[in-house]
């Protein structure tokens, strides 16, 4: 009994919002110390002071938006379309899979193995190596086609679970007004699964925006790709990479932050 209660007491301390902030900023401490530490024996040059300028400049027209900013816009613009086109087609294959239909269920549990049993830079090539040239997609387009295609195989399968936790009572009361199917799901079945399908679709979001990363094989323009090629124009590969990674970070956290607020809303009042 004292064993168990030293330990409810030892977590209590570690879960303590001070303790936990202070483990946090020790750990952060030792990466830096340690790449620093690791650059310094390597010789390296460290040039922080030229990072700036990649970020922003001020100019006589003002502020300017340096090359790592375009490149962070590029990877929301991309991240959103794909997000969204993944979103629709998630939802297009849950609906089928719930469907009842033997095509529709079929259809939708092929499509969803074939999808998640390839691995993402194969599918990226597929789209663009493969049927790039076949019908004119450009790098862009491939970009978005593969993330928002991936991803809707892992988007389907949370509107399916969110539409499954809806109570069964639901849908018998919209048959007992006079719904069809479809009204159902419009009005009240998605409605109620939202507060469900919130916390994994933030997570996928996430996901979808560090997967993004993939598409620099391709060119195209994103965050990495502009961090590559800063670096081979400069050779400062520490500070452009800590630099592209706390972009990524901030995005993510701003994200997160902002679905936790959007969570709160729809979570039901007593």
């Amino acid at each position: 009994m004292r064993s168990v209660a030293r330990l409810y007491s030892l977590n209590r301390v570690l879960n303590a919002t001070p303790v936990a902030v202070a483990i946090y900023l020790v750990v952060v401490a030792a990466i830096a110390w340690l790449s620093y530490s690791g650059a310094q024996q390597m010789g390296y040059n460290w040039q922080w002071y030229q990072v700036p300028k990649y970020i922003y400049t001020f100019t006589d027209d003002g502020f300017q938006a340096g090359e790592i900013l375009t490149g962070l816009w590029a990877t929301i613009i991309l991240s959103l379309a794909s997000f969204t086109l993944a979103t629709v087609l998630g939802l297009g294959v849950a609906l089928l899979r719930l469907s009842g239909l033997v095509v529709g269920t079929g259809v939708a549990i092929g499509y969803l193995e074939f999808i998640r049993n390839i691995p993402l830079l194969v599918l990226l090539y597929l789209f663009y190596y493969v049927l790039g040239p076949v019908f004119g997609i450009d790098r862009w387009i491939a970009a978005m086609l593969t993330l928002g295609v991936f991803h809707s195989a892992l988007i389907s399968e949370i509107f399916r679970a969110g539409i499954n936790s809806v109570a069964a009572g639901q849908w018998e009361a919209a048959a007992a007004i006079g719904m069809s199917r479809m009204q159902a799901y419009r009005y009240i079945i998605l409605p109620q699964s939202v507060r469900f399908m919130l916390p994994p679709l933030t997570g996928e979001v996430v996901h979808l925006i560090k997967s993004s990363a993939i598409v620099s094989v391709i060119a195209v323009a994103e965050l990495t790709t502009v961090g590559r090629n800063i670096i081979s124009d400069t050779y400062m590969s520490f500070e452009i990479w800590f630099t592209v990674a706390a972009a990524y970070l901030a995005l993510t956290l701003v994200l997160s932050f902002g679905v936790s607020l959007l969570e709160r809303r729809f979570q039901p009042t007593n």
